[in-house]
């Protein structure tokens, strides 16, 4: 199995458009902080910046706290050793040559609930958020189910625009929240990161604007229709901001007090976690949450075993279903969600970020690095060598 993003994926390069937006002063920062690397080269952040700025985000962004609640959820630790042995690009590998080879912060297996394997990597500690680029896009899939749930999303076949008036007589007009989360609104956008004139290099550098109307929504208002809504997938990493956008609106709630109240506070995590917001203070739905190692295993298992409560029925298995064909031999695509081969799933984000979820096996892994690129197929592939490997050893 691959997960490997080819050039759909690299949309997630878009963050870097994405996150000129909430950038502070440079010399603000560094006057501040100056070992704190440089907001505005967030994408290419040096080796050692990274290891700095990715657990370090809400020194360098505008974010939102999303508080936790409750006593912390007790991770028993299985007294067994565990490691892995597989081949790799013709290569002996294990879990220590894995976490060298990709940059590896942090690294946890759990089944059954059971920490099989902690690691940490790169001088990070077990107390260090890290950031999570993409993978948050899964959880702000996971927040229209909680939002369908309590009744404030009437379901995936309510439009778009009920929600979000500003769009009609635009491109969404027709567009339900089931297209919004499967990618498959229809509206033109492009995603070339070689070109200056992409959306995906302007849609969110747009200046705030005295009719309050956040500049990403703007923005993607004035798209055109390539397709009938419904109809033909195309990655759109805008379209997910856009989607948090629809929460925060239909809930009348930000996006990380909405987060708290329904999952955060509720699966036992061990610290509050932190949302990038954009030029107009509203949370990136498809980027940018950070949080601790095993919180990233404790929101993996609380989803894979059914949402606890605050999702529809059968929503985790409609979210992991392949709803869409992406073009990559053995992927689907669901409400945000990668579907791999044999029932696992995944959120992923560039740079190394990933929650891999086998619920055959009640197996969850959890992995954030510091990749040399954001999205090179080579990384990607030592990657689901390295979660397969995993699969296997637990039979």
């Amino acid at each position: 199995m691959k997960w490997i993003h080819a050039g759909a994926l690299v949309a997630a390069m878009l963050l870097g458009a994405t996150l000129w937006g909430p950038v502070l002063p440079s010399a603000a920062v560094a006057q501040a902080a100056p070992s704190l690397p440089a907001p505005e080269r967030f994408l290419f952040w040096t080796p050692a910046e990274q290891v700095v700025g990715y657990r370090s985000i809400e020194k360098i962004f505008p974010t939102r706290l999303v508080r936790r609640a409750g006593a912390v959820a007790t991770l028993p630790r299985s007294p067994a050793a565990f490691d892995v042995a597989y081949a790799f690009g013709g290569q002996a590998m294990n879990v220590a040559r894995f976490m060298a080879r990709n940059r590896v912060s942090g690294l946890i297996v759990m089944q059954h609930g059971r920490i099989l394997l902690e690691r940490y990597g790169l001088g990070r500690t077990p107390g260090d958020r890290w950031t999570s680029f993409s993978v948050a896009k899964s959880v702000t899939s996971t927040l229209i189910g909680a939002a369908i749930h309590d009744g404030s999303i009437a379901g995936l076949d309510a439009p778009v625009t009920r929600y979000m008036p500003e769009l009609s007589g635009t491109a969404y007009d027709g567009v339900t929240v089931g297209d919004l989360i499967t990618m498959r609104s229809g509206v033109k956008w492009n995603e070339d990161y070689a070109d200056p004139k992409s959306d995906v290099a302007r849609f969110a550098v747009q200046p705030v604007t005295a009719d309050g109307v956040d500049p990403i929504e703007s923005y993607m208002a004035r798209l055109p229709r390539a397709h009938k809504p419904g109809t033909v997938f195309h990655y759109d990493t805008g379209e997910t901001d856009l989607a948090g956008l629809l929460v925060a609106r239909a809930t009348k709630t930000p996006l990380a007090d909405y987060l708290s109240r329904t999952v955060w506070s509720k699966i036992g995590a061990e610290q509050d976690a932190v949302w990038m917001m954009d030029r107009a203070g509203h949370e990136l739905g498809g980027c940018c949450l950070s949080m601790t190692l095993r919180d990233y295993a404790r929101f993996g298992r609380f989803f894979m075993q059914g949402g606890g409560g605050v999702l529809p029925a059968g929503w985790v298995e409609k979210a992991t279903s392949a709803q869409v064909a992406t073009g990559i031999p053995g992927i689907g695509y669901g409400y945000f969600w990668w579907i791999g081969q044999g029932g696992t799933y995944a959120a992923q984000g560039i740079f190394g970020q990933e929650i891999y979820l086998d619920p055959k096996r009640d197996l969850v892994v959890a992995i954030n690095s510091a990749w040399g690129g954001a999205d090179d197929d080579a990384d990607w592939e030592s990657m689901a060598a390295f979660t397969a490997a995993v699969s296997r050893a637990v039979r």
